[in-house]
């Protein structure tokens, strides 16, 4: 089959063909959809090359890629920035190694620093491998009792007292979210800022996530934890792709810790999850022994290391953009002390270029 297939640029005229492909194939992810590239061009103007192969007008591989330049963090040819998982997914291996020798060629074309390919598991590729981030997922039980049982017992007391706390959820359907959602929406924002700036990471811009709420309207929501007097906590946007539901978008303000509302607020993500059909809790990634990677095992879910993958065209070295990497650490105590306001004008300037 190889021989037979032509690689060719995915148009708005492939959109749907791509995405049946996706949701069918078993390797496919919700970051492997189409919707992605209306998404990244419309709010960041990265240019996309969304590459599938054809075989006689059908789709038989797909590779979504994604240039993201910056003199600050480097340029690179992504599968796929802002995502979690990526990389060619395809009928056969033969037609997976073709599509990412197309991606090597492109990414000399463009002369980029590196080609990155963000596979959840092992290759047969003779890419560069760098393991840095594991992923965190578990089965969804069928009721909400089965759901807290099957959590660890340490972290199911945690939930057992967040219960407590007379804290209520609310989700609205993306939808939803320029009607009766704006006030969650905004909530969401805000929480989500405070939680970058805590960490001294750039937020990006909340016209990002109006994109992705538009873009996968049908398939996301995002659920707002409030106290007893209606001041919102912590909060969470949703994917919803297959069997699975992708907490994905996370945070809260100072009064989370103590109300335990993040806990609270994924019980719950998980049980209206169960409600809608789904039986997989996709816990998304972190990077290896740190603080969200501990507390997701604290959960009683079991790290799955990534495997991304790298060709190198004018980088001497694989990338190191983590948090830890000593050349950001005076950036990253800067940012911590800025105002929330400030961080939210200068962040999207920045953030674009962190996929």
């Amino acid at each position: 089959m190889k021989n037979n297939c032509e690689i060719k640029r995915l148009s708005s005229a492939q959109f749907a063909q791509w995405d049946t492909y996706v949701k069918a194939h078993q390797q496919g992810s919700f970051f492997h959809l189409s919707g992605w590239q209306s998404v990244i061009e419309q709010s960041f103007n990265h240019p996309c090359y969304f590459l599938y192969a054809d075989n006689a007008g059908k789709i038989c591989g797909v590779l979504p890629l994604v240039e993201v330049k910056s003199k600050l963090f480097g340029h690179a040819l992504v599968s796929t920035p802002f995502c979690v998982y990526g990389g060619a997914i395809a009928d056969t291996n033969d037609i997976v190694r073709q599509l990412e020798q197309e991606a090597c060629q492109l990414a000399e074309q463009l002369q980029v620093d590196y080609l990155e390919l963000r596979y959840k598991d092992a290759q047969a590729s003779t890419l560069l491998l760098k393991q840095a981030h594991s992923t965190f997922g578990c089965d969804i039980a069928e009721d909400s009792d089965k759901i807290l049982a099957n959590v660890k017992k340490k972290q199911r007391a945690v939930i057992r007292h967040s219960l407590k706390n007379e804290l209520k959820c609310s989700i609205t359907d993306g939808s939803s979210v320029t009607s009766s959602g704006k006030n969650d929406f905004t909530d969401f924002y805000q929480l989500l800022s405070t939680s970058y700036r805590n960490l001294g990471t750039p937020i990006f811009t909340k016209h990002y996530f109006e994109n992705l709420m538009a873009t996968f309207a049908d398939c996301s929501d995002i659920a707002v934890i409030r106290d007893n007097n209606n001041q919102a906590s912590s909060a969470v946007m949703n994917f919803y792709f297959n069997e699975q539901v992708l907490p994905y978008y996370g945070g809260g303000n100072d009064s989370a810790r103590g109300l335990k509302s993040a806990d609270f607020m994924y019980y719950q993500v998980m049980c209206h999850a169960q409600e809608k059909g789904k039986t997989w809790f996709d816990f998304g990634r972190s990077k290896n022994d740190s603080g969200p990677y501990k507390y997701k095992k604290n959960w009683g879910m079991e790290p799955q290391p990534l495997h991304y993958y790298y060709h190198l065209v004018n980088a001497n070295e694989l990338p190191n953009l983590s948090p830890n990497n000593p050349k950001y650490k005076f950036f990253i105590n800067m940012w911590q002390k800025l105002p929330l306001k400030v961080s939210q004008i200068i962040g999207p300037f920045l953030s674009k270029y962190l996929g």
